[in-house]
């Protein structure tokens, strides 16, 4: 039977600001990487859009500062892009992975051509300076993994 896991995204101060279920693919010490689907209505993002229903797989980290969602359309399965989420080490524990969203986002499409987001919303963020660097060295770890193709799943 296909083990159900909650997913809780937190926003830097700890307070809930999302939660879906996903469905554990693969689970390591270190990692649990699951398949979701987008549960909010249609909306454009970047070079595509992102619909109801899309699946998402992702992976989850315990050590390292990001998690990466790669994405697929609803309608005819093909890639979108990966989503990679700059943020504290993922917690896992009873069902649940939680993760601190520290608004810093890098967008990569299908044809490697990759998009740093939100960086007016992390320069904004009241965070100290070891969570900062932290954050920054994680984005450089996720444009190297993919500028190398050698994604980090």
């Amino acid at each position: 039977m296909p083990e159900k896991i909650i997913v809780i995204k937190l926003n830097p101060h700890g307070e809930e600001t999302w939660r879906y279920e996903g469905e554990v693919t693969e689970r390591r010490e270190n990692f649990v990487k699951l398949e979701a689907f987008f549960n909010r209505d249609d909306m454009p993002f970047m070079d595509t859009t992102l619909k109801r229903n899309d699946r998402f797989v992702e992976t989850f980290y315990s050590d390292r500062w990001y998690n990466v969602f790669e994405i697929y359309d609803r309608d005819d399965g093909k890639l979108k892009g990966w989503y990679c989420n700059v943020t504290r080490p993922a917690q896992f524990a009873d069902r649940r992975v939680s993760y601190e969203d520290l608004a810093l986002d890098l967008w990569i499409a299908p044809n490697g051509k990759q998009t740093v987001l939100d960086e007016d919303e992390f320069a904004a963020l009241d965070v100290d300076d070891e969570t900062r660097h932290s954050a920054r060295n994680a984005l450089k770890q996720l444009e190297s993994l993919f500028e190398s193709k050698r994604p980090p799943f």
